[in-house]
């Protein structure tokens, strides 16, 4: 079944009401870093370039993102532009003598595949999995599937700054450091304020799924 936004905003404005919320109580407001982030980016250019190849520098992670993410889907699930949450990430590997590379995972939308996907890919091994509502894991290739070097699983209070710490940690990891892990923010709140939208964007994310297919490699720009 296909979810146009209409049908979507019918849904959520209905579960919302069972909560008795409005949709700007689901919105947190920006913070200084991300008004300053606000200014410094506007868009995104994402074109495909053919099949990703495994990486032969160990300098390098590679960012997997979610098969809606970018193009059929451009904000998280509080309205971060998809432009501001990879440019965050790539700052954060780039601050730390990183090279960030960003593929497009099609074969699936779970979020411990993609960033899987992508450490298997990376030079390093080292690679960070983003869903286009914003969830988030740093894996490692020699990991299972399942496990993680770190999750960030509420979408709704990872903010800008998260981003490019998560992005900071990558990097050490693939430096072969043991950072501390970026601090996990809980709000109890989320999960009945986001659990029905969360979980609409996730069907939306699954059918731009395309089985089998490889990791394909995105060339990157931001205006």
């Amino acid at each position: 079944m296909n979810f146009d936004e209409k049908m979507l905003r019918g849904i959520i404005e209905e579960v919302l009401k069972g909560f008795n919320l409005d949709e700007n109580e689901m919105k947190f407001e920006n913070n200084s870093f991300e008004k300053k982030v606000d200014a410094q980016c506007k868009g995104l250019d994402i074109k495909e370039q053919g099949s990703a190849n495994v990486g032969t520098k160990s300098n390098e992670v590679v960012i997997g993102v979610a098969p809606a993410f970018g193009k059929y889907q451009t904000k998280t699930i509080t309205g971060i532009d998809h432009s501001k949450v990879l440019r965050e990430l790539i700052a954060g590997i780039e601050e730390e003598g990183v090279a960030a590379r960003v593929v497009k995972v099609y074969r699936t939308s779970d979020v411990s595949f993609i960033a899987h996907d992508a450490a298997k890919i990376s030079g390093s091994g080292i690679g960070i999995g983003i869903q286009s509502k914003g969830t988030t894991v740093i894996h490692q290739k020699d990991l299972f599937p399942l496990s993680n070097l770190e999750l960030f699983p509420q979408a709704p209070v990872i903010t800008l700054e998260d981003y490019r710490s998560i992005g900071k940690n990558a990097a050490k990891y693939a430096k072969g450091q043991s950072p501390n892990p970026v601090p996990t923010k809980n709000d109890q709140m989320a999960r009945p304020k986001y659990q029905a939208l969360a979980a609409l964007l996730h069907i939306k994310e699954t059918e731009h799924v395309v089985q089998d297919k490889k990791p394909v490699a995105l060339e990157v720009s931001f205006y």
